[in-house]
């Protein structure tokens, strides 16, 4: 450990920590994922919003760990569908959902809708707890572009290879990552909680509540 303060980010998809990690670079924090924590708890997604998914996920986590924990519900809302898969975009084709099958299912819902009709867009929520489960700060992000016939791209993870960024003409499969890190739903939203994190910081109540 380098001594800073630690931050748990609440998933155990690696490539999403990389991504959270440099998106949180700016802060003096040490970051882990679950992947670090053996003895982390799976949290279910009983909410009916990304918000109270986030909440749930992040306060949960927090307390079994006993540590500060950032946890973020994301999805895709797709206005064809009055919003599917949204909340279940990570179980969209069921409980043993791959990013393939999810990509799949989205396509064979969308089949016949044509390109203008097509509007999506992500959504990420996220919520930090301290050790005590206690929520201390919430974001939420959005970023909108449209649902392709086909992925395109080989880059990031989930419905990123479907999602195209209309301005850019390119999927979040094609951006590079630092495009993505501007553009992005999960950027955004961590955006809007950094101050929020720098303030407990500099204000000694991270230290505080950690040791509590």
């Amino acid at each position: 450990m380098s001594g800073r303060p630690l931050l748990v980010v609440g998933t155990a998809n690696r490539k999403k920590g990389r991504e959270l990690a440099e998106l949180l670079s700016p802060l003096r924090l040490e970051l882990a994922t679950l992947a670090d924590f053996p003895t982390a708890i799976a949290v279910a997604e009983e909410g009916e919003t990304f918000a109270a998914n986030a909440v749930l996920k992040a306060a949960r986590q927090a307390r079994h760990l006993a540590q500060w924990v950032l946890a973020d519900d994301s999805g895709l809302v797709v206005d064809a569908l009055d919003g599917a898969p949204g909340v279940h975009s990570a179980r969209y084709s069921g409980p043993q959902a791959t990013d393939q099958s999810n990509n799949r299912l989205l396509l064979d819902k969308l089949a016949g809708t044509p390109l203008q009709k097509r509007t999506a867009r992500f959504v990420c929520r996220m919520a930090l707890a301290d050790p005590s489960g206690t929520i201390r700060a919430e974001s939420e992000g959005t970023c909108r572009g449209r649902v392709l016939f086909a992925p395109q791209g080989a880059s990031g993870f989930g419905y990123d290879p479907l999602f195209e960024i209309v301005e850019y003409h390119r999927t979040f499969g094609q951006l590079s990552p630092l495009v993505k890190e501007c553009l992005s739903h999960r950027a955004r939203a961590a955006r809007l909680l950094m101050p929020a994190l720098a303030e407990l910081m500099d204000s000694g109540k991270w230290e505080v509540a950690s040791r509590q």
